[in-house]
């Protein structure tokens, strides 16, 4: 969790709702210490992540709700995206590449997933200070 998050959004688990995530980070970037490389790999990560949330965590129950929340700790941006899906299983049968997690490792600092004590699963994604 973000202990002072800078938003906090719910949406309906849908592709719609992705969009609507890159739009608030794009205006709640220009308050956080990024450049605009980092900038970019933020929308993309978190972009990915929620992506994630929208084609895998429900895809065998209706689909559930995308939350987001979004600060800064100790200098690094810090944005976790939870869902009450089942988490990271193997599913063979899924239209995606499996390249989503690397993606996220790559474009990060540190990349957390794991079942929050709520039982909600998180992915929590820190970027690092901003580059000059």
């Amino acid at each position: 969790m973000v202990s002072a998050p800078d938003f906090t959004l719910s949406l309906p688990a849908r592709s719609e709702s992705v969009g609507v995530v890159r739009h608030v980070l794009g205006g709640v970037g220009d308050a956080w210490p990024v450049d605009a490389e980092l900038q970019d790999d933020i929308l993309i990560a978190v972009g990915e992540a929620c992506a994630n949330v929208v084609l895998h965590a429900y895809a065998d129950a209706p689909a559930g709700v995308l939350d987001v929340r979004g600060g800064t700790e100790d200098g690094h941006v810090v944005v976790v995206i939870r869902d009450t899906g089942p988490g990271i299983v193997p599913r063979p049968q899924s239209s995606g590449l499996g390249m989503g997690l690397p993606l996220m490792a790559a474009l990060t600092e540190r990349m957390e997933t794991g079942h929050a004590d709520d039982g909600a699963h998180e992915v929590r994604l820190t970027f690092p200070k901003v580059r000059r």
